[in-house]
């Protein structure tokens, strides 16, 4: 949630801060960033203070288990030996295509709604460089709006499509997240060259929700796949995947993009190419998810590999492995507060501008 919200925020935070430095001396950035750090270091800070680690073993009060549907519920597959199979290399590809794809379109989804529509988006019949200096400001304004309105989407995808993961199954939604992606990608040409500016931001709301969602879902992918006990090293290594996906994605976007400018390629077509290059990304991805299997039980740690894997944490022996909230009241509204408050704002100003696509 903390991906699409610190963008919600932030975005409309940072204008507004740059506006109200800005002067004769100058436009205000360094005084901008700076405030932002002392303000996001306050936030990381109490949310760091309110974590806790509960002790091996710890349930809530009256949790009843929940029995999960696999082929092998009992396998656990040791961090070594998961990363040496096929299946973690095939999720892998599976993360970096789908983030590959969002994260490269959601870094330049600014300039595309600016440089595809241009005169459009005022109800003008005006291409990108016949908009004159205040036009070009008005739009930039609007742009800022749907970079916005992407990040709430980016929020909800997270609960959405991983609610979807638990009804349907990890396989079966990443399978829908590739074939609706590869869809939308690949008729978005067509939406753009008609001019449909409304049905283009959501098509492009629904991509970005199927990114934040593939972020959502793959750790339970990974825990069914691998078994939970171990889960959390393997997404840590599973994570370098968004890594090379944050220099893929805005390469091969921001590459295509000046090549053909460069050739002489309209500002409105210039994405032509690359929203086909994505949608074959997406396909890679629908073909890698398919060939996903379940691990069989030579992968398995022992039961001597187990103890030892649980002898990694330091237990109280004195801990109480039941507990029942008692929070102060006066603490948990402040805490509730202080995130729904921001995530409030940052949704009402983007709806603000979100409105006129369609109006």
């Amino acid at each position: 949630m903390g991906f699409g919200g610190g963008a919600l925020v932030g975005a409309p935070l940072a204008n507004g801060l740059m506006n109200y430095f800005a002067g004769p001396a100058g436009n205000g950035v360094w005084q901008s960033i700076l405030a932002l750090a002392a303000i996001y270091a306050l936030f990381m800070l109490a949310g760091t203070f309110g974590y806790r680690l509960p002790p091996m073993g710890w349930h809530p009060s009256g949790e009843k288990a929940q029995k999960t549907i696999r082929n092998n519920p009992t396998i656990q597959v040791h961090v070594r030996v998961a990363c040496r199979t096929p299946q973690f290399w095939l999720l892998w590809m599976v993360l970096w295509l789908n983030v590959t794809a969002g994260i490269g379109i959601l870094g330049m989804a600014s300039p595309m709604l600016q440089e595809i529509f241009a005169g459009k988006l005022l109800s003008l019949d005006l291409s990108w460089h016949e908009l004159n200096g205040e036009q070009l400001k008005r739009i930039a304004t609007m742009a800022a709006g749907f970079t916005g309105l992407l990040s709430l989407f980016n929020i909800l995808g997270r609960f959405f499509w991983a609610s979807v993961s638990d009804l349907c199954g990890r396989k079966m939604t990443f399978t829908i997240i590739f074939c609706l992606g590869a869809v939308l990608y690949g008729t978005l040409p067509l939406v753009n060259h008609g001019g449909y500016i409304a049905l283009y931001v959501c098509a492009m709301c629904i991509i970005i929700s199927m990114y934040g969602g593939g972020f959502a879902s793959i750790p339970a992918y990974l825990a069914d796949v691998f078994g939970s006990q171990m889960v959390g090293a393997i997404h840590g290594r599973l994570l370098t995947a968004w890594s090379a996906a944050g220099i893929s994605g805005p390469v091969l976007v921001n590459y295509l993009r000046e090549y053909q400018l460069t050739h002489g390629v309209s500002p409105e077509r210039v994405y032509d190419i690359t929203l086909m290059v994505l949608t074959g990304l997406l396909v890679l991805g629908f073909i890698c998810n398919q060939l996903v299997r379940p691990l069989t039980e030579e992968h398995a740690m022992t039961a001597e590999q187990q103890q030892q894997a649980k002898g990694l944490y330091t237990i109280n022996k004195d801990a109480q492995l039941t507990w029942e909230p008692r929070p102060s009241t006066l603490l948990l509204t402040v805490s509730w507060l202080a995130v729904s408050v921001p995530l409030l704002w940052g949704v009402g100003t983007t709806l603000q501008q979100a409105v006129k696509f369609f109006m």
